[in-house]
C-alpha cells in the first residue's frame, strides 16, 4: 500500500511541477514560483524513483493511443517503462527551460554589442548615442540633409566620439546646427571618413514658437522583458518591440493618412534586475541587462528607425523602491549609473545629474517625471510624504505655467499611475499614497486646458477622468507591458471613485416657443475609469495630435494589444491661444537654406 501510495504521490508532485513551471515561464515569472521549482522538481524525482515499478491498474498499461497520451499529459502513474521515461524526460525538458530563462541574465553580458541610436530631438539639434566596446578607438559622426528627389549632399562632419571602460564604451554626442522639420541621415565613420555604420535617418521637430499647430504621433508603454512570455533558445527577442516595429514601419507602401510616428516615450521598467531573480548590486550586473536590450534584433528595429526618451521606475532598481533622499544607499548608485549611460544620456538636457526633463514637439509640451529618486513615503512624523521633492515640484510648476500659454496640449509623464482606483500595492507605490501632494498637484492641472497624464507600471490599460466642479477635465491614459506578464484572474482597479464633484449638465428641451434650456447640476465620480482593458503580454498607446485647427484641438488614442487595435478615443480640447512667435526660421526657402549652409552659415542658430 505504502508503494502504491508513492506512485501516487509522484504523479501529483509531477504535475504540479507542471503547473508551477507553466505558470512561470508563460504566465508570470513569479519569486514565488521560482522557490517552489527546484523543491518539487527534486520531490518528484525521489519518489518517481522509490515508487514501485509495476502495474498499478489493468486500464493504465499504456496498451492504447488515448492511454498513453492521456498518462503523459496528465502525468499518472504508469506501468510502461516508456511512459515513465517520456514523463521524466517532458519535467527534465522544463526544468532545462526554467533554469535556461533564469540563467540567461547571468550568461549573456553582450559585451561584444556595437550600436547607435537616436535621442533626444529638437528643432535644431539631435542626441545620437553610440557603443563602440574598441579601447582607444574613435569614430566620428558624419551627417546630411536627406534628399528624396536630388542627389545627397556631401557628408558633413559631427562630433568625434571616444570610448572608455568607464562608461562601458558608450558616448552620446550633440548635434547642432540643423534646420527645423527636416530629414537627416549620419553615419559612423573611421580616421579616414570610411563609413563604417549606417547610414541611420531622423527628422528634426517643427520650430516650437511657431503658433500654426501640428499633426504628429508618438507611442507610450512601458515594462518589457527579453523572452518572455518565455520560447526556448530566444533568449533576446523581445515580442513587443517585433510587433511595434510591424505596426510603424509596414512592408507594404499602402498610402496611410495618419501622421507617422515621431518618438516612442518608454515609462520606465526597460529592465527587471529582480526578474526573474535578483542579479546584484553591482554596475556591471546592471550594465549587463540594458546590453542585453540593445543586443536585441527586436529592440534595434526600433531605436535605429525611432527616437526614444526615457524615465525610469522601480525595476531598473528594485521593486518598489523609493530613494529616501539618500542617493548613495544601495543599489541606487550602481542601477543609476547603467540608466544614465545607456538611456538617460540621450535624453533631453536637464539639470546637472537629475533624470526629469521637458521638451516640446511643435505646440504640444511634455514634462517627464522621476517618480524614484525623489520619493519619501509618510511616516507619522510627516504622514504626507513626498513623490517628486521640492526641487521636482517647483520645476514642474514652473513649466505648468508656461506651457499653459505655449501650448495646446500639455503631458505630464509619470512611471506609475496618478489615479488612485488601483488598490493591491498601487495604494503606497503609485500617486495613491501620496494624497497630499497629488491633491495640490491635481488642482493645479485642472486650472490649465487639455492636460494629459500618461503612465505605466500596472500592466494594464486604462483610461481615466478627472472631474471638477467648473474647470478642466484632466485624463489619464495608463498603458502597459510592452512586452511582459499580465494578470489572468486578479483585478484591483475600481470603477469610479467613492468622492463626487458637482457638475452641471446643460439639457435642451423643445416647447412650442423653440428650445428651452436648463442647467441640471448632478454627481460625478472625482476619478473615473472610461476604458479598462486588463488583458495581453504586449500593449502599448499612440497619440495622434491635431492642432492644425487651432479653435479644436484634437487627441486621438489608439490601444494596440498583441499587435491588433483594441480601443480606439477622440479627446477634443478646449482652445488654446498661444503666444505669438518671430520665429522667422520656417519662412526661409530651401534654396536660401542651402546657399547658407554652403558658405558656413546656419541660419537656424538665429531664432
Amino acid at each position: 500500500m505504502a508503494l502504491d501510495s508513492l506512485q501516487i504521490l509522484a504523479a501529483v508532485l509531477s504535475s504540479l511541477f507542471r503547473l508551477v513551471a507553466y505558470i512561470f515561464l508563460r504566465v508570470i515569472p513569479s519569486p514565488l514560483a521560482q522557490t517552489a521549482l527546484p523543491a518539487l522538481f527534486l520531490a518528484y524525482l525521489t519518489t518517481a524513483y522509490l515508487a514501485p515499478k509495476k502495474d498499478v491498474s489493468p486500464t493504465e498499461d499504456g496498451s492504447s493511443p488515448e492511454d498513453s497520451f492521456r498518462i503523459v499529459l496528465l502525468s499518472l502513474p504508469a506501468s510502461s517503462p516508456k511512459l515513465r521515461r517520456a514523463n521524466a524526460i517532458i519535467n527534465v525538458v522544463l526544468a532545462l527551460m526554467a533554469l535556461e530563462f533564469i540563467a540567461t541574465p547571468f550568461i549573456d553580458s553582450a559585451a561584444d554589442l556595437s550600436f547607435s541610436r537616436i535621442g533626444a530631438v529638437s528643432a535644431d539639434s539631435v542626441k545620437i548615442a553610440v557603443r563602440f566596446p574598441h579601447p582607444n578607438a574613435t569614430a566620428h559622426l558624419l551627417f546630411r540633409e536627406q534628399k528624396e528627389t536630388e542627389p545627397a549632399n556631401s557628408w558633413r562632419n559631427g562630433p568625434s566620439l571616444s570610448f572608455s571602460q568607464e562608461s562601458d564604451w558608450v558616448n552620446t554626442v550633440k548635434v547642432s546646427g540643423l534646420w527645423p522639420s527636416t530629414s537627416y541621415e549620419y553615419a559612423l565613420a573611421d580616421e579616414n571618413r570610411t563609413v563604417i555604420s549606417g547610414p541611420f535617418t531622423f527628422r528634426t521637430f517643427p520650430d516650437s514658437r511657431l503658433s500654426t499647430g501640428s499633426h504628429f504621433r508618438f507611442v507610450a508603454s512601458s515594462c518589457i522583458t527579453p523572452n518572455f512570455p518565455y520560447v526556448p533558445l530566444h533568449g533576446r527577442t523581445i515580442k513587443g518591440f517585433d510587433l511595434l516595429a510591424s505596426y510603424l514601419f509596414p512592408a507594404t507602401t499602402a498610402i496611410d493618412p495618419v501622421a507617422p510616428a515621431e518618438f516612442l516615450l518608454f515609462l520606465g521598467d526597460f529592465i527587471y534586475s529582480d526578474v526573474p531573480v535578483q542579479i546584484g548590486d553591482t554596475k556591471e550586473a546592471y550594465r549587463r541587462l540594458y546590453r542585453r536590450n540593445y543586443q536585441s534584433k527586436s529592440f534595434k528595429k526600433i531605436y535605429e528607425r525611432l527616437p526614444v526618451f526615457h524615465t525610469y521606475d522601480d525595476h531598473e532598481i528594485k521593486n518598489n523602491f523609493a530613494g529616501n533622499g539618500n542617493d548613495s544607499a544601495p543599489p541606487f548608485p550602481s542601477a543609476s549609473d547603467a540608466f544614465k549611460i545607456y538611456n538617460a544620456d540621450a535624453n533631453y538636457d536637464s539639470l546637472a545629474d537629475r533624470h526629469y526633463f521637458n521638451f516640446r514637439y511643435g505646440d504640444a509640451a511634455f514634462f517627464v517625471l522621476d517618480t524614484r529618486r525623489y520619493r519619501i513615503p509618510g511616516t507619522e512624523e510627516t504622514p504626507a510624504g513626498t513623490m517628486l521633492g521640492e526641487t521636482q515640484l517647483a520645476a514642474l510648476h514652473s513649466w505648468l505655467a508656461h506651457a499653459n500659454g505655449t501650448s495646446s496640449f500639455k503631458f505630464i509623464v509619470s512611471s506609475v499611475p496618478f489615479t488612485s482606483l488601483w488598490g493591491h500595492d498601487a495604494a503606497t507605490d503609485s500617486w495613491a499614497g501620496f494624497p497630499a501632494e497629488k491633491a495640490a498637484l491635481l488642482d493645479a492641472l485642472h486650472s490649465v486646458p487639455n492636460v494629459v497624464i500618461l503612465s505605466g507600471d500596472r500592466h494594464e490599460f486604462a483610461s481615466i477622468e478627472f472631474n471638477t466642479p467648473h474647470m478642466h477635465t484632466v485624463r489619464e491614459y495608463s498603458t502597459s507591458p510592452l512586452s511582459m506578464f499580465d494578470i489572468p484572474f486578479y483585478r484591483t482597479l475600481r470603477m469610479h471613485s467613492e468622492e463626487t464633484v458637482p457638475q452641471n449638465r446643460t439639457e435642451m428641451v423643445m416647447t412650442e416657443e423653440g428650445p428651452v434650456y436648463t442647467v441640471q447640476t448632478e454627481e460625478v465620480p472625482k476619478e473615473r475609469v472610461v476604458q479598462y482593458i486588463a488583458r495581453g503580454n504586449v500593449k502599448w498607446s499612440t497619440f495622434e495630435v491635431d492642432t492644425r485647427d487651432l479653435t479644436r484641438p484634437t487627441l486621438r488614442i489608439e490601444l494596440v494589444i498583441d499587435g491588433k487595435i483594441r480601443y480606439r478615443e477622440e479627446l477634443v480640447g478646449s482652445p488654446v491661444k498661444l503666444q505669438s512667435s518671430n520665429a522667422l526660421g520656417v519662412f526661409v526657402t530651401t534654396s536660401i537654406k542651402d546657399v547658407f549652409n554652403r558658405i558656413g552659415i546656419k541660419p537656424s542658430n538665429w531664432f
